[in-house]
């Protein structure tokens, strides 16, 4: 068994296309009209068919309270590997991305949390 989709709640699902694809470097991969949604999903390019992310919207009545209690308490509702958290960490920040978290190391493990524009903090980790 292996993780096939996860997926993050967006305020809009444009917006979340280009911050994930222009901003932190996802590729579309699947996009199908549902009504006035889509079912919206990217992947890693260098995983073209692994995990799926759908950037799924937040109008569901459950949604709101919890994205904004994981916010409030600076909780990332997604945690995404990189290769050097902080060069990752300088190229987003000259990109305009806000940070919440700024790289910390602990340990083994090195994370950063940012912020998507859409409702969601995003931690960026690598361990050895």
């Amino acid at each position: 068994m292996k993780i096939h989709l996860s997926s993050v709640f967006v305020d809009d699902q444009d917006k979340a296309l280009r911050f994930y694809t222009d901003v932190l470097g996802f590729v579309k991969k699947t996009e199908v009209p549902l009504g006035t949604d889509r079912w919206l999903t990217v992947v890693s390019p260098e995983d073209p068919d692994g995990t799926e992310l759908l950037l799924e919207p937040d109008r569901h009545r459950a949604v709101q309270p919890y994205k904004t209690a994981l916010v409030e308490d600076g909780i990332p509702a997604a945690s995404f590997a990189v290769d050097d958290v902080p060069a990752e960490f300088s190229r987003l920040r000259g990109l305009g991305v806000r940070f919440t978290q700024e790289p910390l190391e602990m340990g083994p493990v090195t994370t950063a949390v940012l912020d998507d524009t859409c409702g969601n903090l995003i931690q960026i980790v690598h361990s050895e």
